[in-house]
């Protein structure tokens, strides 16, 4: 009976040890994901419910073995939220690394400076990658810059980010406003910036750009600003045709060469620096600005001046077969 009691005793062990080293093999063997894929963790997700997500998309084999090593192995880890991706034949050790790295797939959409916001909804109502419906954004409500998403994030959180942004962006810039800038109100700098944005693509000339149309307000000239003429037409879109004489002359809430001042409102989203020039512009004593041809402006204090200016703009232009 001793002897048998022995064999059972040493029968035990060694099934333990089995299951034991089986356990162990488990955390770092290669799981059965055949292909690089990826698994999306929603935020407030614990280990188990993680771990039910990963066995649905078949990342590991089972979830409560998943769920029991990593309790064992991984007791102080925290997963994180987000999307990550998972290599072909990743161990349980791997998996529980990668979701508690915080090291998620990072998808961005980009809103260019001077974006109009009919362009801002229609570039988010295309991603794929995003869900939900958003409304068309008002002009001027969304800062120009890369954001970070979620897959199937919604819609409304993204633009909401960007609009916040936007917010941030003015209460962090209207109190540092010069002496010098012509602008009343955060909107009318928002209305200013947008314009400078549409003028100019160098950031080099954004304050000067700023201070001429400044010197215009100050002395009630008319600003003349074309992206002004074509924006209650296209709402910011690209014209693609020549402005006709009845658009420079029709008098509308934005256009610049029919009427004295702002226009009602932004025509495009500006970026910081462009809000920033309009704070601060450049002092100057130029009141008009043309094309140089080589993607900058050449600068004016007098009309005759700048009618020279403009002369040599026409003629390299149709030198270069453009008219």
């Amino acid at each position: 009976m001793r002897r048998l009691a022995t064999w059972a005793i040493l029968a035990a062990a060694l099934l333990l040890a089995v299951i034991a080293s089986n356990f162990i093999y488990g955390w770092t063997a290669a799981g059965p994901l055949e292909r690089e894929t990826s698994v999306v963790i929603k935020p407030g997700s614990s280990i188990t419910s993680a771990a039910q997500q990963l066995e649905k998309t078949g990342v590991v084999k089972s979830a409560s073995a998943f769920v029991s090593r990593a309790k064992v192995f991984g007791a102080s880890s925290t997963i994180k939220a987000g999307e990550f991706v998972i290599p072909a034949k990743a161990s349980n050790s791997d998996i529980l690394s990668i979701l508690t790295s915080g090291k998620t797939v990072q998808r961005m959409v980009t809103i260019p400076e001077g974006m109009p916001s009919i362009m801002v909804y229609e570039r988010i109502m295309a991603n794929d990658r995003l869900s939900g419906n958003v409304s068309l954004p008002a002009e001027g409500s969304v800062l120009p810059d890369s954001y970070a998403f979620d897959k199937n994030e919604p819609r409304a959180d993204v633009l909401q980010r960007m609009q916040d942004a936007m917010t941030k962006t003015m209460v962090e810039l209207w109190p540092e406003r010069s002496a010098d800038t012509a602008v009343k109100t955060p909107l009318e700098a928002l209305t200013l910036a947008s314009i400078v944005e549409k003028e100019t693509a160098l950031k080099s000339e954004l304050r000067i750009v700023a201070g001429v149309y400044s010197n215009r307000l100050r002395t009630g000239m008319r600003l003349q600003a074309d992206p002004t003429i074509i924006y209650p037409i296209t709402k910011g879109k690209p014209l693609g045709r020549r402005i006709l004489r009845s658009e420079i002359t029709d008098v509308n809430d934005y256009n610049t060469y029919a009427m004295a001042g702002l226009p009602k409102g932004p025509i495009a989203n500006p970026s910081r620096a462009a809000i920033a020039a309009v704070l601060n512009p450049q002092k100057t004593s130029a009141l008009y600005f043309v094309a140089d041809g080589k993607g900058g402006h050449v600068f004016a204090d007098t009309l005759q001046e700048h009618n020279a200016n403009v002369a040599k703009w026409y003629a390299l232009r149709r030198q270069r077969g453009e008219m």
